[in-house]
């Protein structure tokens, strides 16, 4: 029933999300320079919200709207509904609903969908990543220089040591393409279907990392914090990637010549 009330709940919120998509909808911004929240975010997470209360009420949450709602439950549903708000309002199709679900402090089970590819991710612990049903599989590349990366920028202390521009000029004065897509769950997901190499940011909440990680994971990548250590939701850096170039990134990130 897990598995089917998450599903339901990643299509509730991204029908919300093509109802507004492309149409008129209010805008205002949280705190930052264009970190923006929409009336379709708002309307996203209730249809979100609406399903797992019905199905679990007694589960807690933690949503990016909302906030949390704390009950006396193991499981745990962190949510993002719509990763890609900026890109949203300028009618950009790369956005998504991200659901992870987390049980004794562990991410269980995750799902992402972006409606305007039809392109529904899902895993479960233990049990693999899939697109539309089909397993996926992480790159086979083993050079960074020949790799393809991807990542995003914060909204606050992009000019910080050792920072967003620093690692990203020692990554693209060597040739490295690295893309800037605006939804951290569709980098990830990206990652774990192979089609980048490697992701990497530093300034991600719960909600934008919960569930793309565990897909990554399942997808036979590897996903830790700036320090090579075992990566924790609630703890902003990431870099998540095939495995095979991530040593390498995590010296690059951390200050080191990419050779």
């Amino acid at each position: 029933m897990l598995k089917e009330t998450l599903a339901e709940a990643a299509k509730a919120g991204a029908a919300e999300i093509l109802r507004f998509f492309n149409n008129d909808f209010k805008v205002s911004n949280k705190e930052g320079v264009n970190n923006l929240v929409t009336e379709a975010d708002h309307a996203s997470e209730k249809a979100i919200l609406d399903v797992i209360k019905k199905q679990f009420p007694d589960h807690q949450v933690l949503a990016e709207e909302t906030g949390e709602i704390i009950q006396d439950s193991t499981y745990k549903w962190i949510i993002d509904p719509i990763d890609g708000t900026v890109n949203f309002a300028h009618g950009i199709p790369l956005n998504c609903v991200s659901i992870g679900i987390e049980k004794d402090n562990e991410i269980i089970m995750a799902a992402v969908y972006n409606p305007h590819l039809n392109e529904f991710y899902f895993a479960e612990k233990g049990k693999g990543a899939t697109l539309n049903d089909k397993a996926i599989h992480v790159s086979q590349q083993t050079e960074t220089l020949k790799a393809c990366l991807v990542t995003g920028f914060p909204y606050t202390y992009i000019n910080m040591p050792n920072g967003p521009l620093e690692i990203f000029d020692r990554f693209i004065r060597k040739g490295v393409p690295v893309r800037r897509l605006g939804s951290a769950a569709i980098d990830l997901c990206w990652v774990a279907a192979g089609r980048f190499d490697g992701f990497y940011e530093h300034k991600l909440e719960p909600w934008d990392s919960a569930a793309g990680f565990l897909i990554v994971e399942e997808a036979g990548g590897k996903v830790t914090d700036f320090d090579g250590n075992k990566f924790s939701v609630y703890q902003h850096r990431l870099l998540a990637t095939n495995g095979k170039i991530h040593e390498e990134m995590l010296r690059v990130i951390n200050g080191g010549a990419l050779e």
